[in-house]
C-alpha cells in the first residue's frame, strides 16, 4: 500500500499545474465561443487538461522505476509529472519558450523526458500504444530489468492500434502494463454509444490479457490494483491491463467550456473528485494540517515554474530549422 500522503503529494502537483496552465491559455484568440481578449494567451494552441484524472497518473506512477517506461496521450501532463519531468520545464514548453523539454517548439503534446522513462505525449489517439510494445520489446531483447506502461483514453479501443498493440504484447510475452483512463467521454462525444460491448477491460480479457477495473477516482484503490499488476509484470507473466473508471472534469481543451455535456453529470463528476477524497481521509486521519502543507508547496512549486516561463526567453529564429531533415530549405529571414 502507498502512503496516502505522497499520492495525495503527487495528485496537487497535477492539479496545481493544470489549473495554472488553464489560465495561461485563456484569451488571444476566439474559440469555443469565447471572444479574444486584449491580451494574448501566454499558452497557444491546444491544451488538453487531466483535471479530475489525477488519481491515475499518480496511483500507477507511484510503482514505477526510473529505469521503466511510460507512453501518454494528448491529455499527458498528470502522466508526465509522476514520472518525475520537472514542472517548470513543462511549463516553459507550454508556454513556448527556448528552455522547455522541446526548446519551445512542440508544446503541450509532445513533451517527453528520456532520463526519467517519459517516452513522450502523443497527439494521436492511440498513437503511444504500438510505441510502448515496441519499447517493451526493446526491454525484453536487451534483457533490461523494467517494463513499459502505456496511458490510453477509452476512445483509443475503438482505434485499429489498441488491438494490434494488445496482439503484439501477448505473442511476445512483452512486459507492459496497458491503462486505460476511461473517461466515457472521446473529445466532444460519449463515448458509449461508439462502443460495442463492455469496454477495455473485456477486450483485453478476449485477447488474454488479465485486466482489472477500479475507480479511478479513488487514488487508494488505483495504487492498489497498479501495484499488484506490475509486480506480476515484473515477474515475467507478460501483459496486464488497469482499466480505470474516472471522471474528466473540463472540456476536450481548456477554452472549451463543454456545453454539449450533461450537467448533472459533470456536477457527479465533481461532487466524487478524487483529490477531495484524499484530502478528507487524511483530515480524518489526523493529517489535515499535513495536507495544507502538501497543498502550499505544489501551489509554490507551480507558481514558480509560471513565473520562470514567463521571464525564458524564445525560441531563436533560427531554431525552427534545428531537429529537422533539411533538404534545400533557404535561409530563414
Amino acid at each position: 500500500m502507498s502512503d496516502l500522503l505522497s499520492l495525495y503529494r503527487a495528485m496537487v502537483r497535477i492539479r496545481a499545474f493544470e489549473d495554472a496552465a488553464e489560465v495561461a491559455s485563456q484569451g488571444g484568440v476566439a474559440a469555443w465561443g469565447k471572444q479574444a481578449s486584449a491580451t494574448p494567451a501566454l499558452v497557444r494552441g491546444p491544451l488538453h487538461l487531466s483535471t479530475g484524472q489525477e488519481a491515475v497518473a499518480a496511483g500507477v506512477c507511484a510503482h514505477l522505476k526510473p529505469a521503466d517506461l511510460l507512453t501518454s496521450t494528448h491529455r499527458g501532463h498528470g502522466h508526465t509529472l509522476a514520472k518525475g519531468a520537472d514542472p517548470a520545464k513543462m511549463m516553459c514548453e507550454l508556454f513556448g519558450r527556448a528552455s522547455g523539454y522541446n526548446g519551445g517548439k512542440g508544446g503541450s503534446m509532445h513533451i517527453a523526458d528520456f532520463s526519467v522513462g517519459m517516452l513522450g505525449a502523443n497527439g494521436v489517439v492511440a498513437a503511444g500504444l504500438p510505441i510502448a510494445v515496441g519499447a517493451a520489446q526493446g526491454l525484453k531483447i536487451r534483457g533490461i530489468d523494467a517494463i513499459a506502461v502505456c496511458f490510453f483514453g477509452d476512445g483509443a479501443i475503438n482505434r485499429g492500434p489498441f488491438m494490434e498493440a494488445l496482439n503484439w504484447a501477448v505473442v511476445y510475452h512483452l512486459p507492459v502494463l496497458f491503462v486505460c483512463e476511461d473517461n466515457r467521454i472521446s473529445a466532444t462525444t460519449a463515448s458509449a454509444p461508439m462502443t460495442a460491448g463492455p469496454g477495455a477491460s473485456a477486450r483485453a480479457t478476449a485477447m488474454g490479457i488479465a485486466a482489472v477495473q477500479v475507480d479511478g477516482t479513488d487514488v487508494q484503490a488505483v495504487s492498489d490494483a497498479a501495484a499488484e499488476l506490475i509486480r506480476e509484470v515484473r515477474a515475467g507473466s507478460g501483459p496486464r491491463l488497469l482499466h480505470a473508471l474516472t471522471d474528466r472534469h473540463k472540456g476536450h481543451v481548456s477554452v472549451d467550456p463543454g456545453t454539449y455535456r450533461n450537467p448533472d453529470e459533470v456536477a457527479a463528476a465533481l461532487a466524487r473528485d478524487g483529490i477531495a477524497r484524499v484530502r478528507a481521509r487524511l483530515a480524518a486521519q489526523g493529517l489535515g494540517a499535513r495536507a495544507e502543507q502538501v497543498e502550499r508547496e505544489a501551489q509554490a512549486e507551480i507558481d514558480a515554474a509560471v513565473a520562470a516561463a514567463a521571464a525564458a526567453p524564445p525560441p531563436d529564429k533560427a531554431a525552427a530549422y534545428t531537429d529537422i531533415q533539411n533538404v534545400g530549405a533557404g535561409v530563414w529571414a
